[in-house]
């Protein structure tokens, strides 16, 4: 393994990379390892960690790694054991700011609905469409307001291991093997990922709404029925030209990054040219898969559009799509969205608190389970608390 000691500064945030400068102290070469086990107990990291193909940030012990070093490097000891009597400070560093537009708060329906009324297009933020006319607006509620905008393809656990991209090829491919004529009617790789994410495979997309009630009725039920933690509604306002629709090319694109293997996802330089990400052969992977559902697509995709975020309306194949309005957002490779939205898409929070209260209104109006998860499973367990105790309707 190529080691190295040294230290980063002059770093950088864009929105797509973070930009930084590395400074070798001490360069150790190659360093031979007895086996995978002992590079992985030096460095406190698991078998993914070791073969990570991005730069990382991670906690530990630098002190406690350079004196297991030395002695795998007889010839540094001298250098080393200086650097380890020094007990060198670590360098500390102010995150960035946190940029959200918070709308305010609602504790009921009525407030709810007057903050959305007063969303206007003042203070637009750079790349947002200059008014409402140009828009579409779409909804997603969080029953708690720390959550993020990640797909539960994207999500990874507390020590930062994705928990289920490397196997996602893996995933669609078992449940297409284990369930294939659900998937009959489906045309297009997006239209597979929609059908997965209904039954909860864990894919790309994230689920949106048109319907700002629905989004607000998630925001107050979670799993366990409303909870004391403020839930939020995120406001996407997308400009219409960047809507999507289930047939379009770039949807097509990376939709199909699903197919890739996880070696092959590592294996994408999205940073070369269009005319020279074409000529790859992960490229020709990726043609291929799309060609298997668009026979004239031609090799000319945008290594750019491959890391976007986009907007989709997909076909409402079914009753739990139809009655929640839903649309998604498609998430490209290695793709995230900042808290305060993209070129081309604005986003804004409300803040949700009083929800059993809300979740009395919405019943009131035919927003509750039953019209949110028309099944009939859902409609039992409704129906059930409803009429609990011989209360009446």
């Amino acid at each position: 393994m190529l080691v190295k000691y040294g230290r980063i500064d002059e770093t950088e945030a864009g929105r797509r990379e973070v930009s930084t400068r590395f400074e070798t102290l001490i360069d150790f070469g190659e360093v031979d390892f007895a086996d995978l086990d002992q590079a992985r107990d030096l460095f406190g990291a698991d078998a993914y960690q070791l073969f990570r193909t991005h730069w990382a940030v991670r906690a530990g012990d630098a002190q406690a790694i350079l004196a297991e070093l030395a002695k795998l490097k007889p010839g540094l000891k001298p250098v080393l054991a200086k650097l380890v009597a020094q007990q060198v400070e670590p360098g500390a560093a102010a995150p960035p700011p946190r940029i959200r537009e918070t709308l305010g708060v609602a504790g009921s329906v009525e407030a709810f609905l007057q903050l959305l009324y007063k969303l206007s297009g003042d203070g637009q933020a750079d790349g947002e469409p200059s008014s409402d006319e140009d828009t579409e607006s779409f909804f997603r509620g969080h029953d708690d307001a720390r959550f993020e905008l990640t797909p539960s393809l994207l999500r990874k656990s507390a020590d930062g291991a994705w928990q289920f991209m490397p196997n996602e090829d893996r995933l669609c491919k078992e449940l297409l093997i284990a369930h294939y004529d659900e998937f009959q009617a489906d045309q297009y790789c997006f239209d597979r990922l929609v059908r997965m994410q209904h039954y909860g495979l864990p894919t790309r997309l994230l689920d949106i709404s048109s319907n700002p009630l629905v989004a607000l009725f998630f925001a107050c039920h979670g799993r366990d029925g409303p909870s004391d933690v403020d839930g939020e509604v995120i406001v996407f306002r997308v400009r219409s030209d960047d809507v999507k629709y289930y047939d379009s090319d770039t949807v097509s694109c990376l939709a199909n990054i699903s197919n890739l293997t996880f070696e092959q996802k590592n294996a994408m330089n999205l940073n070369l040219a269009m005319e020279a990400f074409n000529r790859t052969e992960v490229a020709g992977k990726l043609l291929h898969h799309i060609k298997s559902e668009k026979g004239f697509f031609e090799p000319r995709m945008v290594p750019d559009d491959l890391r976007s975020i986009v907007c989709v309306k997909a076909k409402r194949t079914n009753t739990r799509i139809k009655s929640q309005a839903g649309a998604f957002l498609l998430y490209g490779h290695d793709a995230t969205l900042s808290e305060d939205g993209q070129e081309g898409m604005a986003i804004s929070r409300i803040t949700i608190t009083d929800k059993a209260h809300i979740l009395r209104q919405l019943d009131s109006i035919n927003v509750n389970a039953t019209t949110v998860y028309p099944s009939i499973d859902q409609t039992t367990v409704h129906l059930r608390e409803r009429y609990r105790g011989g209360r009446c309707a």
